[in-house]
């Protein structure tokens, strides 16, 4: 028998990981991050840039999780980075570059909190922000395209990551 919102018996928990949005704009894409925040038990949504919006689109694909994701909104991702530095969070960026690794060969410490960005739907995560991280990790691709949705290739980290951590207890 498949079961409903209401019959699932899956552990709740808040893992230490703060997702960072450097400019994701798109409001259905907005909607499914708080949903998949919500559904990996992210700490924190932290969504960056100056045309964040919030209307009927990204509410119809968050599925009201907005009201139960701690979440905030701030212009300048370079200011996140540095706070979250200074609070010795490990900065992870998921983005496809000439010296990233492939996810499934990276062990995540879990001695210290994660700060997970994701970039923009067409840009990626800017060059100021790749300096600034601890590690550059992406998802190997095995078609003709080169890159994935924003969103699909953020579920698949946090799958990964929350995995082991979860293996890590």
């Amino acid at each position: 028998m498949q079961l409903t919102h209401y019959t699932t018996n899956f552990n709740k928990r808040i893992f230490p990981i703060i997702l960072v949005c450097d400019n994701v704009t798109n409001a259905p894409n907005i909607g499914s991050l708080f949903r998949i925040s919500d559904a990996f038990g992210i700490e924190k949504l932290i969504l960056c840039g100056e045309n964040i919006s919030f209307g009927r689109k990204m509410a119809k694909t968050s599925r009201a999780t907005e009201k139960v994701v701690t979440y905030e909104v701030n212009q300048d991702a370079l200011e996140i980075i540095k706070d979250l530095k200074s609070k010795n969070y490990q900065i992870i960026s998921l983005e496809i570059t000439d010296s990233s690794e492939p996810i499934h060969n990276v062990q995540f410490s879990t001695k210290k909190p994660i700060a997970l960005f994701i970039g923009d739907e067409n840009f990626g995560v800017s060059d100021a922000i790749l300096k600034q991280s601890d590690a550059v990790i992406h998802i190997d691709m095995f078609g003709q395209n080169s890159s994935m949705n924003v969103v699909q290739a953020t579920n698949i980290a946090l799958y990964e990551i929350t995995k082991q951590i979860s293996a890590s207890q």
